[in-house]
């Protein structure tokens, strides 16, 4: 969503980058760039001004005359600015000291607050609570359904007394599922409520009646995040009509343009809380907006990829491998252990989007999105069609059993020979790093093992002179060469040493002096 929004900041700074100091012209001409840039990301006008304002007073600054790279501290402070628009530190959610806590879903048709509501079932569930989700749209058709095979797929508890589709009372619904959570042991009730397609007097009421009824403790406005400038109109609405307590993003996968994610949170007052980039279940995490800025300034987001590689490997299982690497130059870790590892990485998340969390992906984005994820699936394939011995024991794999594992996988035979091949290298290098050598062929890291004790100090070898590869002017070079030796012979040796009528020659004082 902020591509084209991170291509024009980066061609930004790169006009910066070898500058001692930064003259005015050079602050108004950044400032002028990042204004056009902001603008054609959507973002809202007065964000925009109070954006520059910001920057350029800053960039005016001492921190910016007095310091050693102007470029990188100009970055900074962009960066810093933009977490500051996104809302400044990371919002969490506030719990109720008395369960249950009641978190109400505001906004418009087709925002996707149903979908949301099991995304955020499903991520509470994962927190160590027990959610129930509350189907109070009972004007959309099915939207009662939709709720409820949501749920089912999240693995978390529905309450849908009534079948919708215009009826039933969404106030006594609302109202009744407190009961109802109470008695379950529910400590989180999520109230999905019923949208429109605009801002109509008939939702505000309904939406205002659900808040009287129930209390909530959060109210979150679910946004769809491809909608621009129009997304803070009707945030500001709700937030005048009924009132909301933070902003939920979805659809942050999407191609648009983004500047609403950028206005809502300046605009409203109202940090967004949450964020949803995808269509599946998982898709969805707590919204950050330190993170957001360096993804958005292509300096990656590996906070974000460790906790997602957190929750997907088990330290347990990180440790077996790590040991099976350091034993017997990584002999002991088999292809089924590849697979295993292939899996894991798999269930965080497609590849390329994995890829785009780490510093410097935005400058190969093309290459990355034409990442085909199947051939995770024919590796798979391949090393499945494997018999158990040839997974222990890849070095056996001969002619005839990669012409039976390519049959068996439907690939051709040279991929599966350029598997075994990649598979031998890999774990080499996972061995070297594992048993302390750091990477091959790169400098000891530190933590890595391999430092400045580790390497033998290799002498560097004097070059001798090069001779021309040209004949005729090889010829030349070694007929002069020898006329020089024999001028040299007949002055008194080979090393050129002082002629006969040079004897007396005596050294200047000031060289007596150092000589002793």
């Amino acid at each position: 969503m902020f591509d084209t929004l991170s291509d024009r900041l980066a061609a930004t700074f790169k006009n910066l980058r070898g500058k001692g100091r930064l003259s005015e012209a050079d602050i108004d001409a950044t400032a002028r760039e990042i204004r056009i840039a902001l603008l054609e990301a959507d973002v809202a006008l007065p964000v925009v001004r109070s954006f520059i304002a910001n920057v350029k007073e800053r960039a005016r600054g001492a921190e910016v005359s007095q310091a050693l790279n102007p470029a990188q501290q100009m970055i900074k402070i962009v960066n810093e600015e933009l977490v500051g628009i996104l809302g400044g530190e990371t919002r969490r959610l506030r719990f109720a000291k008395n369960p249950p806590t009641v978190i109400m879903l505001a906004g418009l048709q087709g925002a996707g607050k149903t979908t949301l509501a099991g995304k955020l079932g499903l991520w509470l569930k994962g927190q160590g609570h027990s959610p129930l989700l509350v189907a109070c749209d009972l004007q959309r058709p099915n939207a009662v359904n939709q709720l409820s095979v949501v749920a089912d797929r999240a693995g978390v508890a529905v309450y849908a007394p009534e079948p919708g589709n215009g009826v039933g009372d969404p106030v006594q619904v609302a109202k009744d599922s407190i009961e109802h959570a109470r008695s379950k042991q529910y400590d989180v009730v999520i109230v999905d409520t019923a949208g429109r397609l605009g801002i109509d007097q008939e939702l505000m009421q309904q939406a205002a009646d659900i808040r009287d009824a129930v209390s909530p403790d959060e109210i979150l406005f679910v946004v769809d995040a491809m909608i621009g400038q129009d997304a803070v109109n009707t945030a500001e609405a709700f937030r005048d009509g009924v009132g909301f307590d933070g902003v939920v993003l979805s659809k942050l996968d999407g191609d648009a343009r983004g500047g609403a994610a950028l206005s809502i949170a300046h605009v409203t007052g109202k940090q967004v809380m949450f964020a949803s980039n995808g269509e599946k279940l998982e898709d969805f995490d707590a919204f950050h907006p330190d993170r957001m800025a360096s993804r958005i300034l292509d300096m990656g987001d590996l906070l974000t990829l460790i906790e997602q590689a957190e929750k997907t490997f088990s330290q347990e299982e990180a440790a077996k491998m790590a040991s099976k690497l350091a034993s017997s130059k990584g002999k002991d870790f088999t292809l089924d252990d590849f697979l295993a590892q292939m899996e894991q990485v798999r269930k965080m998340g497609s590849i390329s989007k994995l890829l785009g969390m780490l510093p410097g992906m935005g400058q190969i984005k093309d290459q990355i999105n034409n990442i085909d994820e199947r051939d995770v699936d024919r590796t798979a394939a391949i090393i499945k069609s494997m018999t158990p011995k040839e997974r222990a024991e890849p070095t056996i794999i001969n002619g005839s059993r990669r012409a039976r594992i390519a049959k068996g996988s439907g690939v051709e035979v040279s991929a599966v020979k350029n598997l075994v091949e990649r598979f031998f290298d890999a774990r080499k290098m996972m061995s070297k790093m594992a048993q302390g050598g750091g990477m091959p062929g790169m400098p000891g890291m530190p933590g890595m093992g391999g430092g400045p004790g580790r390497q033998k100090k290799q002498v560097k070898q004097a070059k001798g002179k090069r001779k021309s590869g040209n004949p005729m002017k090889r010829k030349a070079e070694e007929q002069a060469a020898a006329a020089r030796r024999e001028q040299a012979a007949a002055q008194g040796g080979a090393f050129g040493l002082l002629a006969q009528e040079d004897k007396n020659f005596e050294l200047p004082d000031e060289f007596k002096k150092f000589m002793g």
